[in-house]
């Protein structure tokens, strides 16, 4: 059964230095608070897996926090570069980043595998892609039984992953409604796995029962965090924040302006610090 905490013991007691962490989530619920704790707790030497790597990365990675990811496509989605990822690719700033990307379908495919213990994940893909030229992790195998090339990655099995959801039951079984994206699998393939969530209800009394995503046994702590997934968005409960976004590639760009933004908004900051944005958001829509 999930341990149901508070989020500050969750990342303590779950996240450590030099952990392999996914923080997954699907255009909403990208579990930016989690992360967040992650840099206030100064956990570092972290290698980070996501299908989409957006801000929660970019900062992380500005901060020092990050020696490698494991990624897909990654930007600020909707405005353009991750800067702070960029900045330390090309100039070792604030430190040097290994990288190791893959396709979608791969990162899909190699959670999947990692979820069913088993160690690659071969599929269809990378055909006429020079992508394995510069990743070696992107191997060819032959179908024992009808001769075709396939691809094939190691599978993914984080440390840690975390994710956002909207709710979770006092028994730490875990609803997500809206888009999906691969916290599923991406929780079933990890080791340990924390969860944030807008609310913590008795129970699911009225909604399918197949609605619940992650029983609890899947589950090692949950903690309730409102707010916990802005500036991206949580169906049924807040929308996202575009501006934010926009702020942001302002904000990434300059290497003095980001560790200022950073000081403010995350390390002299709290959890209660998302619940109060929501507030204000829900206000000026208001």
């Amino acid at each position: 059964m999930a341990a149901i905490t508070t989020l500050k013991d969750a990342i303590q007691e779950n996240v450590k230095s030099g952990d392999t962490v996914a923080f997954e989530g699907f255009t909403h619920l990208i579990p930016f608070a989690a992360a967040h704790e992650v840099i206030r707790q100064g956990i570092t030497d972290l290698t980070l897996i996501r299908m989409t790597p957006d801000v929660i990365y970019d900062q992380l990675i500005g901060m020092g926090r990050v020696k490698k990811v494991v990624f897909s496509y990654a930007g600020n989605p909707g405005v353009g570069l991750l800067r702070r990822m960029r900045d330390a690719v090309e100039n070792q700033w604030p430190r040097a980043l290994e990288m190791e990307e893959h396709s979608h379908s791969a990162m899909a495919q190699a959670y999947e595998a990692g979820a069913s213990g088993l160690p690659c994940a071969v599929f269809r893909g990378y055909l006429g892609a020079d992508l394995k030229r510069v990743n070696p992790n992107i191997k060819s195998v032959t179908c024992p039984f009808t001769g075709e090339v396939l691809a094939a990655v190691p599978s993914l099995r984080p440390d840690v992953t975390v994710i956002h959801a909207q709710k979770a039951n006092r028994k730490g079984d875990v609803l997500i409604e809206g888009i999906i994206g691969v916290q599923k699998e991406a929780a079933l393939a990890a080791r340990r796995v924390v969860v944030t969530v807008e609310e913590i209800v008795d129970d699911f009394g009225g909604l399918h029962p197949n609605l619940c995503i992650l029983p609890n046994w899947t589950v090692t702590a949950l903690a309730q965090v409102p707010g916990g997934a802005t500036p991206s968005y949580a169906h049924g409960y807040y929308d996202r924040d575009n501006s934010a976004y926009l702020e942001w590639d302002k904000v990434s760009a300059d290497r003095d302006l980001f560790t200022t933004w950073m000081q403010e908004n995350v390390l002299d900051a709290t959890p209660d610090a998302f619940a109060d944005r929501i507030a204000r958001l829900k206000e000026t829509a208001a």
